[in-house]
């Protein structure tokens, strides 16, 4: 049973007196890419430092509530085998579960593909996107240890609650480690409209990571409309917009907009504390304006300074008469880019302020530092304007805390139209932060607002701010979370009814269907020995029924010999393709590949090579035109130092290689796969154009399958069989999870029953 399925049914939540579903007792797992506190490596010894953001001092009082455990990386590069780092205590009911990353995967997983492919793509910064395939690669395999941790931890009936863009990956891999488990995925920057991520060749992979969940959220509807339109056109699903509901592999996924908040509460003490610690802003009788940000090409930094200086061009009564305090928090110090950034940033600040500055004023104050609370929110209280100008951002928390922190309701916000907060703080003055001169007079306006305008939008702002906060957003979330988990416990529709729905309207829209069918795995189940992979009468009559079924045209493709496999369905009236593809008999067909006749030397010698291993639980299938060495019966601990030994045998002899489900097999070393024959099936039975007559489906198991995928995609459609989805990526449109389903399809096909159910 897993761990993240609930014991017994639950009652429905109930809601409270505000509507929100109240929260339940359900143990917790949360996984970040950090954990709730930092480990930094020091000569006499690691320092912890707890983390101060809002989503730990929100996600610590219900973690501690119900339970559970937070997974995620300390921050510090270590070694698997290097022993573990001390953590800090954890409340009672609650444990931490540290990912421990070496250096080379911090370097690709964290700085290469995290901060250097996803965070410029999903912010649509498209020619700052790094594309490598390792970083990729330790990538999934890093969310994949994040997932492994969580079920090692996870109690009986938990929820995982995953974050952020650093793991995209993990519902899947959860999904596939644990199929009944319950899990939400909250996305904490933009998600990009579609014609920007099909830059990445890894969209389709991250898509699906993310709608193994049961819930995914994000900030604002704008990134779920982009999500559902991904979902829709690259993926092929089912998406209701109405509700929000996504079909994916059979389940009904949840997409909805959950607006983050801040510790509103906190901020406003900070306020009303009225602390005189820190930097000051200006002079009484100066303007404040003030800019807080990470040091990050998306921030619009460079961009708001060249505003600033508009505005005194233009408006030359301002000079004396404001100052501009842009506090810089800095961050990838080591990264050449963020370096250049920062330098330009400090040329502009200095070459504004030699233009326009005055004995004893200067327009613009630059602190490059990180600000504690207590020293921030006293300089939200005292700013006049706060100019929020990102390029892109998923939400942006400075708003919303400079609006908590304006108790008196005199302060404006000035704020990107591109932020998500823009999304809900529409009584700020909005902008488009590339428009320079829209900004400036913005902050005309701004600085010369009536009071009572003033006051009337900054207490409409503060009042939507007070009611979402932060903890409102956890219990939201969450309840959201358990319900779309009942909702796809419950909506699961079976893997023949889902693929028969999303294949149906385009079966029958051309009069034949072209049925390629793979064997072993696909028709029948893997056997211990290939003998004993026998068709059951049931399926054989299926089989032919489709035979004799009009407009359907049925081929097997097997790695099999021609006349095995032939032999091992005997069923009239098909077309069989033995050898991957270097045999093929059917109605008006018969091929051999020409060139194959010249490996047969190096074939047989390779079969007495391997022979002569003499390995226990290895044998060799010699098949004519390919050659396969199963190592089914060799045991776990050996098989991969077997497999190698028996690949380096088959290349010597000028083989083509391939690995399969326990069996390396040399082929000649010709341009010539399964892809291939079923081109050359199609083309000679149908005519080059097939395309515009027939619908070709093919159904496999294998790897050598996948070069039959690769070659109908785009002009057919291909479902691959396995009981969970595939660890590597599959160029398959759908999946079925095994070969009983395969029947009931093929039952389906034969009967013309999509024909019936198309709209």
């Amino acid at each position: 049973m897993s761990l993240f399925r609930p014991e017994a049914p639950s009652a429905p939540a109930a809601a409270d007196a505000s509507g929100t579903m109240a929260s339940s007792t359900t143990p917790l797992v949360v996984l970040s890419n950090r954990l709730p506190f930092a480990i930094v490596a020091r000569p006499h010894g690691p320092r912890v430092t707890r983390g101060a953001g809002g989503l730990v001092t929100a996600l610590d009082p219900v973690l501690a509530e119900r339970g559970g455990v937070w997974v995620g990386w300390s921050g510090a590069a270590q070694d698997a085998s290097a022993p573990p780092l001390p953590l800090p205590p954890a409340p009672a009911g609650v444990s931490y579960r540290p990912v421990p990353l070496a250096g080379r995967e911090v370097a690709l997983y964290y700085e290469a593909f995290s901060n250097r492919t996803l965070w410029p793509l999903f912010h649509t910064f498209v020619g700052r996107t790094h594309i490598d395939g390792a970083a990729w690669r330790v990538y999934d395999r890093v969310n994949e240890r994040f997932a492994r941790a969580a079920l090692d931890d996870a109690r009986q009936g938990s929820l995982a609650w995953v974050h952020d863009y650093h793991l995209l990956r993990v519902p899947h891999h959860l999904r596939r480690l644990a199929p009944e488990a319950r899990i939400a995925f909250f996305l904490h920057i933009p998600f990009p409209a579609d014609d920007v991520i099909r830059v990445l060749p890894w969209a389709r992979a991250l898509l699906g990571g993310m709608l193994a969940a049961d819930l995914v959220g994000f900030h604002v509807p704008p990134y779920v409309e982009h999500f559902l339109a991904c979902a829709e056109r690259l993926l092929g699903c089912e998406v209701d917009r109405a509700t929000g509901v996504v079909r994916y592999e059979g389940r009904a996924v949840a997409v909805q907009a959950h607006p983050i908040g801040i510790d509103v509460a906190h901020v406003e003490r900070l306020a009303a504390a009225g602390s005189a610690s820190g930097p000051e802003l200006a002079p009484d009788g100066v303007a404040t304006i003030l800019g807080v940000d990470r040091l990050d090409y998306t921030k619009g930094i460079h961009e708001r300074l060249l505003a600033i200086e508009r505005l005194l061009e233009r408006h030359p009564p301002y000079r004396r008469r404001i100052v501009f305090t842009q506090v810089l928090v800095p961050s990838r110090e080591r990264v050449a880019e963020y370096n250049a950034l920062k330098r330009d940033i400090d040329e502009t600040v200095g070459r504004i302020n030699g233009r326009f500055s005055e004995p004893g004023w200067s327009p613009i104050r630059y602190l490059v530092r990180s600000l504690p609370h207590e020293e921030l929110v006293p300089l939200y209280r005292r700013a006049d304007v706060a100019l929020v100008t990102p390029l892109r951002d998923g939400m942006n928390l400075v708003a919303k805390e400079y609006v908590a922190a304006q108790t008196d309701d005199r302060g404006v916000l000035i704020l990107s139209e591109l932020a998500g907060a823009a999304e809900e703080l529409q009584e700020a003055v909005v902008v488009n932060p590339f428009d320079v001169d829209a900004v400036a007079e913005a902050l005309d306006r701004a600085l010369s607002m009536p009071a009572d305008e003033r006051r009337a939008r900054m207490s409409a702002l503060r009042d939507r701010v007070r009611g979402h906060d932060v903890y409102a957003w956890v219990h939201r979330f969450l309840a959201a979370a358990e319900a779309a988990a009942g909702r796809a416990q419950a909506s699961v529709v079976s893997p023949t009814e889902h693929v028969q729905r999303r294949l149906a309207p385009w079966l029958a829209a051309r009069p034949t269907v072209a049925l390629f069918l793979d064997y072993d795995g696909t028709l029948t189940p893997i056997a211990a020995h290939p003998e004993e992979a026998r068709l059951s009468e049931g399926t054989r009559e299926v089989l032919s029924q489709a035979a004799r079924a009009p407009n359907l045209d049925v081929v097997i493709v097997s790695g099999r010999a021609l006349a095995d496999v032939r032999a091992m369905v005997g069923v009239a009236g098909l077309t069989y393709v033995g050898n991957h593809g270097f045999e093929i008999e059917g109605p008006g067909l018969s091929y051999r590949h020409e060139g194959a006749h010249g490996f047969d030397g190096s074939l047989q010698a390779a079969a007495r090579e391997l022979q002569a291993l003499g390995i226990d639980g290895a044998w060799v299938e010699e098949k004519g035109a390919t050659l396969a060495y199963h190592v089914r019966g060799v045991p776990d601990t050996r098989r991969r130092d077997v497999e190698r030994r028996a690949a380096a045998v088959l290349r010597r002899h000028r083989l083509r290689v391939t690995t399969g489900k326990r069996v390396v097999e040399g082929r000649p070393s010709l341009d010539w796969h399964k892809g291939h024959a079923v081109q050359h099936v199609l083309v000679q039975r149908h005519g080059a154009d097939w395309p515009s007559r027939v619908r070709a489906l093919y159904i496999g198991d294998d790897v050598s399958d996948e070069d039959a995928f690769h070659s109908l995609r785009g002009i057919g459609r291909s479902i691959y069989v396995a009981a969970a989805p595939p660890q590597a990526a599959t160029a398959a449109d759908y999946r079925v999870p095994d070969p009983v389903t395969v029947v009931q399809l093929l039952r389906w096909l034969a009967s013309g029953g999509f024909r019936a159910t198309a709209p």
